[in-house]
């Protein structure tokens, strides 16, 4: 019995034994296990796993979770570099932000100079700003990640390594990047003094709705070109809801095609996903959606999309539409090259054509004629009849020019009552033929203005254009001198000879030049004035009275205006004297009291390209300013938009140091060319002035209201205020108030006057 005992306690024994074996091993699992979790938790790499060897059903269940969240990281990371992905291909400006800068696009990278968005991660976005704009930057950032209430933008100047500085609206939204909190930053660049435009807060912190939240329609496909994701612009664009578009290919929503020749255009997904670099389609895409053929003028950007691997997984397509905006530059471009008038082909136009014809004659015999033609008696209809009456019969002797002329002739209006007719290969007696008819068809026209008939005729003169033609200045000058000797000879038509010169100029001008350097030296030149008053009651800013100059003379009481001095003037070279002569006179009268403004508004002063060009005009200014102590908020300089472009680098120092002492500027005749205003919109212009010619007959005009329309809203977008002039009948003056001008100006308000009689009236 004692033997049985002995065995059964030396079971338990052992049993005891085997036992804590058993858990000390258990126990030293665990602790393995526990030590590779928190190992794999500290690094973050959760595709590791508990080692194999480990079979408890805790390790198990621990590698099933670890490999549930390995899957969960990797989809967070692929959704995460196609949000890169598609940020580096959006049109806008786009960086994120912590504590510093943890992601830029190229486009951000671009503003601030560098070509490698790299070069900024790390930065802090207050440092990259000018200094003024960095304690502001740092409070707005704080709030934004703080969760205060903050601005819904932020107006900033930020400062790249160019040595400019670039002026940008600010607009955030928080979302988690990394698996940490940050801020989504979007810079739109802004002009000089673009609005505050009210813009909606964007408060949704998921990337993919802030993508959502964009513009731009962005569409991404996957490796066979099927969509797999669009924003609410694109279904906008597309017409269609997401659900609709998943797993289609865009070519089966819209046809693409150019806007010049409508010809199809490659499917720029395909494109993209066969030379894996990223394709532009801009300038003339047309984009025709479904069925109803709604058509979009569109710029497009495909870019591949690639997955952790760096495997091609897809594209990324940005469309932005530019309907609106090729829209309104079909309009400026049309109106660039043609006289809003008479429809005819401008001045500027005309000296292009002019100048290309004499380019081929000289490398080869093709035959061209000139002529410059200038009506006879215009200025009858304009003093007995008025403005409205001299613009409808150019109208009409426009027309009959255009029908009595060749189709492949070139007919324009070169100012006033003087037209040009560019002839190609045509002989000189050809061109006498034809000349001779334009004499006859409008010496046989009859005007008529209400109870007034009126008979008028037209001096031709022209030049034949060869090899041995000289400059295109010589040339027109040779046209308009042959003019001259026709119309003081009653023959018509002449045809240019070299002695025509020496006769106009003996006749004419050089009369002109000697009165000119006379009335300089003598004070012989008169200031007159006319009011501009504010389009809506409460407006305290903007030129009130606009300079005018007269040539004061014996037998004309009224005075002499500019347009019949003022070419003699810019071609011997006296226009710098002559506005110097007005500057000095106008600011000494306002500086004396003679000239009396209300609170605010400015006097506005023509300057001539001349003018502009003269490097010595910007010191002279600015001694008259300091000698009469006008202040500069009380000066407003009228430029056009030809002399600036003409003197584009004397011009923008101008502009610029006088702009920045407080002086205002208003760009003069806008609307007569549009060709070069990308370069004016960087310039410092606060007004701009709509050319008289498009306020007239506003009320019954459906041309001159589509072109006054598109110019308002263009000046809004930039934040520059409208003046309209030669507004000439309450019915125009009431359709422009209607169209948002801000300011008018014309004989409906007020005739210019000696500057004392409406100093009074202005006060």
């Amino acid at each position: 019995m004692l033997g049985i005992v002995t065995i059964v306690l030396a079971l338990v024994l052992i049993a005891l034994v085997i036992l804590l074996i058993w858990r000390e091993r258990r126990a030293a699992s665990l602790t393995t296990t526990a030590s590779e979790l928190d190992q794999i938790l500290r690094t973050g790499r959760f595709a590791a796993r508990v080692p194999s060897e480990d079979t408890s059903p805790l390790a198990a269940t621990a590698n099933r979770l670890l490999e549930h969240i390995a899957v969960r990281d990797l989809q967070l990371q692929e959704r995460e570099r196609t949000f890169v992905g598609l940020l580096s291909s959006v049109h806008d400006a786009v960086a994120i932000h912590r504590d510093a800068l943890v992601y830029a696009n190229p486009r951000f990278a671009a503003l601030i100079g560098k070509r490698n968005p790299q070069d900024l991660l790390g930065r802090k976005l207050a440092d990259l700003v000018s200094p003024e704009y960095a304690d502001l930057l740092r409070d707005y950032l704080r709030r934004l990640a703080s969760m205060e209430p903050a601005p819904e933008r932020l107006e900033i100047e930020l400062q790249p390594n160019t040595g400019q500085t670039a002026r940008v609206e600010l607009s955030a939204a928080r979302l988690d990047y990394q698996g940490q909190p940050a801020l989504l930053l979007t810079f739109v660049e802004m002009s000089p003094r673009a609005a505050q435009a009210t813009v909606p807060q964007r408060t949704r912190s998921s990337a993919w709705e802030a993508l959502d939240s964009m513009g731009d329609a962005i569409v991404t496909t996957d490796a066979s070109e099927n969509i797999d994701y669009l924003n609410h612009a694109a279904e906008l664009l597309l017409g269609l809801k997401a659900g609709e578009a998943l797993g289609r290919k865009i070519g089966d929503l819209v046809k693409l095609v150019d806007e010049s020749d409508r010809r199809p255009l490659s499917d720029p997904v395909a494109q993209c996903l066969s030379t894996r670099s990223r394709v532009s389609v801009g300038r003339r895409g047309l984009m025709i959606v479904g069925t109803n053929a709604d058509e979009r003028s569109v710029e497009i950007n495909a870019s591949p999309l690639k997955n952790a691997r760096g495997e091609l997984a897809g594209v990324v397509v940005v469309i932005r539409d530019v309907s609106e905006a090729r829209g309104l530059t079909k309009q400026m471009s049309y109106q660039a090259t043609h006289d809003a008038l008479t429809g005819l082909v401008n001045r500027l136009e005309f000296e292009r054509r002019t100048q290309e014809a004499l380019e081929q004659a000289h490398t080869n015999s093709n035959n061209y004629v000139l002529c410059y033609m200038d009506l006879d008696r215009f200025k009858a209809v304009n003093d007995t009849s008025g403005h409205i009456a001299g613009d409808n019969m150019l109208r009409e002797v426009a027309a009959l020019v255009k029908e009595t002329v060749r189709d492949s002739d070139t007919a324009a209006r070169l100012g006033g009552d003087e037209f040009g007719l560019l002839l190609p290969g045509c002989p000189l007696e050809k061109a006498r033929q034809i000349a001779n008819d334009v004499v006859r068809t409008i010496s046989e026209y009859r005007f008529v203005w209400k109870d007034k008939i009126f008979t008028i005729g037209v001096s031709v003169g022209l030049v034949e254009i060869s090899r041995e033609s000289g400059s295109l200045e010589e040339l027109l000058s040779a046209a308009d001198s042959a003019c001259y000797v026709a119309k003081k000879q009653g023959n018509h038509v002449h045809v240019y000879s070299a002695r025509d010169e020496a006769v106009a100029r003996q006749r004419g001008e050089i009369h002109w030049l000697q009165r000119l350097q006379a009335a300089i030296k003598e004070n012989r030149f008169e200031l007159m004035a006319q009011p501009i008053v504010s389009a809506h009651r409460g407006s305290t800013d903007g030129p009130a009275l606009e300079v005018l100059l007269r040539l004061q003379d014996d037998l004309v009481p009224e005075g002499i205006g500019p347009s019949e001095f003022l070419r003699a003037a810019e071609r011997y070279r006296l226009m710098v004297d002559v506005d110097r002569w007005v500057v000095q006179t106008a600011l000494t009268a306002l500086g004396r009291g003679g000239i009396r403004l209300p609170e605010g508004r400015s006097l506005a002063i023509n300057l001539s390209g001349q003018t502009l060009g003269d490097p010595t005009f910007l010191e002279f200014v600015v001694d008259c300013l300091d000698r009469t102590g006008v202040l500069p908020q009380q000066v407003c300089f009228e430029v056009t938009e030809s002399s600036v472009i003409t003197n584009i680098d004397h011009a923008r120092r101008f502009i610029g140091v006088l702009h920045g002492m407080g002086c205002r500027f208003a760009l003069d005749d806008f609307g007569r060319g549009l060709s070069s205003f990308a370069n004016l919109k960087h310039l410092a212009i606060d007004y701009l002035k709509i050319d008289g010619s498009f306020i007239r007959n506003l009320a019954s005009d459906s041309v001159n209201q589509a072109m006054v329309a598109a110019m308002v809203k263009l000046a809004r977008t930039l934040n520059f205020k409208v003046i309209a002039e030669q507004v000439e009948d309450l019915a125009s003056l009431d359709a422009a108030r209607t169209m948002g001008v801000d300011f008018l100006q014309g004989f409906h308000l007020g005739r210019p006057q000696p500057l004392a009689r409406v100093v009074s009236r202005a006060t």
